[in-house]
């Protein structure tokens, strides 16, 4: 259970940090072709930061799954 809590929170922040990225642009805050803007840059500086430690996280936690599924499988065979 908490697994499953800790991945989903990972998986929002995740996308949280995508959306920061991409806000500027969505929303419309950015002109086309104009110098970013302090809030542009601040967008895609957390949301890229927060992005990259959430996947980050997410391919270790992943990893140590893999992991712990190959340790069950070596000792089921003895």
């Amino acid at each position: 259970m908490k697994a499953k809590l800790g991945v989903s929170a990972l998986v929002l922040l995740f996308l949280s940090g995508l959306w920061l990225v991409a806000a500027p642009f969505a929303v419309g805050y950015q002109s086309r072709g104009a110098s970013y803007v302090d809030a542009t840059v601040n967008d895609l500086w957390v949301g890229g930061g927060l992005a990259a430690v959430s996947f980050v996280a997410l391919v270790i936690y992943a990893a140590d799954s893999l992991r712990e599924l190959a340790r069950r499988g070596k000792h089921a065979d003895l």
